[in-house]
């Protein structure tokens, strides 16, 4: 039986498979990432018009170029700390800046975003240590007197869901402040390729599984036969976390970790919200003025935040 693709997502995966393809995985990284990058940019285009200003994120061995979008400056806001994904490998503030611009319009609040340093040269934990930087960045008073960092939420897709989840816990674990509510979007929680997502969407539907085994491998370096709790979320202690709103596509080869995902963390007696959304891709919030159901996920994101801040 066919997989249900919906109307407006089928044009774009005829523009992609009919584009010379590209393995990234046989490039040197620095023209693998410029490669990925410019095609994750191009999709900027038409974005809402949100003022924003660059940062600089000081960590103790690392400067971070973060961005700041507010649509009211002098206006204190709550924060939304946005985590981008990109496998670990790819992706920065650039490739997901009409992302957070589309998340500023739905929810009304600031967001903050980082670019953390990148695998494989940098694997875990460093790209979770820069997480864990950056939050408490942010919720320094770094951002200016515009921002209300006693009200903030988490936000993260992909990787960049992954490595929010597992600062969460980290904090939990701390003893910090956790945020109101964070909004996961088709996050990789652990290194399981024999689901049966993966199994149905594997190949064909932009991600693929050999490039996500690749990715894994890339971020857990030696620790990948083996991972920590918190490299692999999925099997960490999850109990005790703030409100979450899940959401993966359909045809998602990572729809299963999401599911998962949402098992675990009614099991552990966490409140949250489980989208699964029909008929589109991995990555499709970046489409998201071409994809109608891609935009209802950012709103529903934005709602389910905006009512616990």
């Amino acid at each position: 039986m066919s997989a249900f693709v919906h109307p407006q997502m089928a044009p774009i995966l005829a523009a992609f498979a009919a584009a010379p393809g590209v393995d990234f995985k046989t490039l040197p990284i620095a023209e693998a990432r410029s490669t990925a990058d410019a095609g994750s940019i191009a999709w900027n285009e038409g974005a809402p018009d949100i003022p924003a200003r660059e940062i600089t994120v000081r960590l103790d061995g690392a400067s971070l170029r973060g961005r700041l979008y507010h649509p009211k400056p002098g206006t204190a806001l709550p924060l939304v700390v946005y985590v981008h994904g990109g496998g670990w490998t790819f992706g920065s503030v650039d490739t997901h800046d009409g992302t957070m611009r589309t998340l500023v319009a739905a929810s009304g609040c600031a967001i903050f975003g980082f670019d953390y340093r990148l695998a494989p040269e940098y694997p875990y934990p460093i790209p979770l240590e820069d997480t864990l930087g950056a939050i408490a960045f942010a919720l320094s008073g770094e951002l200016g007197s515009d921002v209300d960092e006693r009200r903030w939420a988490l936000a993260g897709d992909s990787a960049g869901a992954t490595l929010a989840l597992a600062a969460m816990i980290q904090r939990r674990d701390a003893g910090l402040a956790l945020p109101a509510a964070a909004a996961l979007f088709y996050g990789c929680y652990a290194p399981d390729f024999e689901s049966g997502s993966h199994a149905r969407f594997g190949e064909g539907y932009l991600l693929t599984t050999a490039n996500m085994r690749w990715y894994w491998r890339n971020y857990l370096g030696a620790a990948f036969d083996a991972p920590p709790a918190l490299g692999a979320p999925l099997h960490a202690d999850l109990a005790g976390l703030p409100p979450l709103y899940l959401a993966a596509g359909g045809l998602d080869p990572l729809a299963d970790d999401t599911r998962r995902l949402a098992d675990r963390i009614a099991a552990a007696d966490v409140a949250f919200r489980h989208d699964h959304v029909p008929g589109v891709v991995h990555g499709c919030l970046r489409m998201s003025r071409k994809l109608a159901p891609a935009q209802a996920m950012i709103d529903a994101a934005a709602a389910y935040i905006t009512e616990r801040l």
